[in-house]
């Protein structure tokens, strides 16, 4: 066989070459903007030459702090294909992390959008090596800014050349791209990927039983481009020539139902947050998702509850899936086998609400105290994965270590696995409750409460017990019409009938909101706290 270089060039020249007409729906502070193919593609090619003049070489980091639009695509694409390497900064953490992530990554040049820069000013003076500030700005001056240089994106690709050549001696192995974890204890950890990661992660993502995704798609990544790249879905989505509706900055809910019913949105992609909020939207008003044949969602596990209200009562198919900013980060997605669809709807619900199965193309094993669990739905052990979008280390750091080992990516996260192969996530190793010996499942306790028909939201966490070493505590947010009804007595006795007695939570504290983390997941170690201090009261 031919060693052809699995590289992203080929993508950008393929949306290029085959769907010109194709379009790239992008909304920023200023409206809905309409690109083609064509016309992102010499944006493109215009970037890359803009960056070379500013010194940019094989191997440097460039730097965004920017929301899902336009220009922030063209970014996704001219950097990597230009042997540079593209770092997507989550605009979500302190700047402290966000000062520790640059200097870590020693990225060169960093693209801002207007917004963002009181932020990235809060650690301009902290910054060791970036030479340059791009602006990503709708306007035809640059706002007033404390960092220098400064340069105005449009203005820049204005003067750059359109027919600028992407390298064809690219390796495959090459770093294309990086992001850094959320941190919730210590700084950020970097992961780098590669081209060939990438390629074969899209290709992943095409798969019918993966995301499906296709040219006949209009496919509209709601995870921001900053968390892991969007899944993915930016590179896919090009490659494949889809349909891209980029929801832009500070979306609503009822911004996201309006952008699906007009656009025709057929597959989107977010945290359960997310389609929380969306939820609420559609019980509010009347809209069409009719176009929708797909809702990914990752992030953190997906209540039943939600899971049951989009399929049954919106006939909206709900695709439950894993992975990590170390995975690329599709790993497992819950996709019924074909047998498993003659199933009656309350078995299916169980399945679609697992993570699902191996993604093809990796490997997994799931290792216990004794070695590696049966799989029979009930024992519990660390998720392993290998594979080659799988990372194998971290970006210069010794906490390599704890995750990589024996050839295997070590989790952290806890799992069951059943007969069929389909996965379940039943808590983060530092998040399961022990309680006189015995393992209690926070997630499988937070989704049956969100099956109540009065709870938002609700999270389990272990508080210390004298007697049985920890405890669970729930804490709950209901639903607007059903504050100051809805008793923690009723929600305790909703839960008997579905735990053994010493799994149901000692208490419950009711709260406007939960606290979560920079990517939408609960922020466990906050709730601890502030659970203690009720407790202690």
């Amino acid at each position: 066989m031919m060693q052809t270089p699995l590289t992203m060039t080929q993508m950008m020249k393929r949306a290029e070459l085959y769907f010109p007409k194709k379009q790239v729906i992008s909304r920023t502070a200023s409206g809905i903007h309409r690109f083609t193919y064509k016309q992102i593609a010499e944006r493109t090619k215009r970037l890359a030459d803009s960056l070379t003049k500013l010194g940019i070489e094989k191997g440097d980091k460039v730097g965004t702090l920017a929301w899902n639009h336009h220009r922030h695509l063209e970014a996704y694409f001219a950097i990597p294909c230009m042997n540079a390497v593209l770092h997507t900064i989550n605009i979500r953490l302190s700047p402290q992390h966000i000062s520790y992530i640059i200097n870590h990554a020693e990225d060169k040049v960093l693209l801002v959008d207007p917004d963002i820069l009181p932020l990235l000013e809060k650690c301009g003076s902290e910054l060791k090596t970036v030479k340059a500030f791009i602006v990503m700005t709708d306007d035809n001056e640059l706002p007033e800014t404390t960092l220098s240089p400064v340069y105005h994106y449009e203005k820049l690709l204005t003067e750059a050349n359109p027919n600028y050549h992407f390298p064809e001696n690219i390796n495959e192995n090459d770093p294309a791209g990086m992001c850094y974890t959320s941190a919730t204890t210590g700084n950020p950890k970097g992961v780098i990927y590669t081209h060939r990661g990438i390629v074969l992660h899209s290709l992943a993502l095409g798969l019918a039983d993966g995301g499906g995704i296709s040219e006949r798609d209009i496919a509209m990544p709601v995870v921001p481009m900053f968390h892991v790249n969007a899944w993915g879905i930016p590179f896919a989505g090009v490659w494949f020539g889809s349909t891209l509706v980029l929801p832009g900055p500070y979306f609503t809910p009822k911004l996201l139902a309006e952008l699906i019913e007009t656009e025709k949105v057929t597959i989107t992609a977010g945290v359960p947050t997310i389609w929380l909020g969306l939820l609420k939207e559609l019980e509010s008003g009347s809209w069409d998702m009719g176009s929708l044949r797909a809702v990914l969602c990752g992030g953190s596990a997906a209540p039943k509850g939600m899971i049951k209200t989009f399929e049954q009562k919106y006939n909206i198919p709900f695709k439950h899936a894993y992975g990590m900013t170390e995975t690329s980060p599709l790993a497992l997605i819950s996709t019924l086998k074909s047998y498993q669809e003659e199933l009656d709807p309350e078995e299916k619900l169980e399945l679609r609400s697992k993570q699902g199965t191996l993604v093809p193309g990796l490997e997994m094993k799931i290792v216990g105290k004794d070695g590696e669990v049966a799989w029979d739905g009930k024992e519990m052990g660390e998720l392993c994965l290998r594979g080659p979008w799988i990372a194998s280390k971290y970006y210069k750091d010794e906490r390599t270590l704890d995750a990589f080992h024996d050839g295997w990516l070590h989790t952290g996260d806890v799992v069951s696995i059943d007969e069929e192969g389909f996965v379940k996530i039943v808590d983060r190793t530092k998040d399961l409750i022990k309680s006189g010996g015995e393992w209690i499942s926070s997630v499988d306790l937070e989704n049956a409460l969100m099956a109540h028909e009065a709870v938002f939201e609700a999270a389990v966490v272990a508080v210390p017990h004298d007697q049985w070493q920890e405890r669970p505590f729930a804490c709950v947010v209901l639903k607007e019409t059903f504050k100051g009804k809805t008793t923690k007595g009723e929600l305790l006795d909703f839960l008997k009938p579905q735990f053994a007695k010493w799994w149901i939570p000692d208490d419950i504290l009711f709260l406007e909101e939960i606290p979560k983390t920079s990517v939408g997941k609960f922020l466990k170690r906050t709730l601890r706290e502030q659970v203690q201090k009720e407790v202690h009261k």
